[in-house]
């Protein structure tokens, strides 16, 4: 698939990554490696509504197959007057993501492993959003992360942009076939929407053992 420009609407728009965020990039969220190359990746700006209402403009890395759903998903959020505190790129944390969860960001592209594993993140392929991470912290065991995101773990308590089943961000992720850490049973994340790469040759395999055995 090319990497092309594309413009949804006014704020909402895809194009190769510039060389200008390359270079921001580079050490930071992204170094060389086998996985993905920045001519996979797609650079958006989106427009939302902050925490005090007003209309903001941010900006996300995503793989270039995801770049016009993210873009129509965060068009949807914004044309609902979905609240997001502020969406920036995790290099203006030098890619540390706790940092970057900590200030409330909602980020994407971040070439690194899963928190205390060194197991890839999707978010090293661009294939994950992070959406109000305070709120909706990130739970395994006793660690929470972010660590201020503390008094956000019991999500039986009601407080604003707490992400659950109800909520619209849930629902418009999920229309696009965007799955949610808040359904994992080992652990929870609940600021973390994803959409795995299909894999085609064991998709057909499946679906040639479903026919022999029917």
């Amino acid at each position: 698939m090319k990497n092309e420009v594309f413009l949804l609407r006014e704020g909402f728009s895809a194009s190769p990554v510039p060389a200008e965020i390359r270079d921001k990039m580079n050490g930071k969220t992204y170094r060389d490696n086998s996985e993905i190359d920045l001519d996979d990746l797609s650079y958006l700006k989106v427009r939302y509504l902050d925490f005090d209402h007003r209309i903001a403009d941010g900006e996300l890395v995503v793989h270039k197959t995801l770049a016009k759903e993210v873009l129509e998903i965060f068009e949807m959020l914004f044309e609902a007057e979905y609240e997001i505190e502020k969406i920036r790129l995790c290099d203006e944390y030098n890619g540390d993501d706790e940092a970057s969860m900590s200030d409330n960001n909602s980020s994407a592209f971040n070439f690194r492993n899963v928190a205390g594993t060194h197991e890839l993140s999707l978010h090293a392929l661009g294939r994950a959003i992070d959406i109000n991470p305070r709120y909706n912290p990130y739970i395994v065991g006793e660690k929470v992360s972010p660590a201020n995101g503390t008094q956000y773990v019991d999500r039986s308590r009601d407080f604003p942009h707490k992400i659950n089943h109800h909520d619209l961000a849930y629902k418009v992720f999920a229309s696009k076939g965007w799955k949610w850490g808040g359904d994992w049973e080992n652990s929870k994340d609940y600021q973390h929407f994803y959409k795995p790469k299909g894999n085609p040759v064991k998709s057909a395999v499946d679906k040639l053992k479903k026919l022999v055995a029917d």
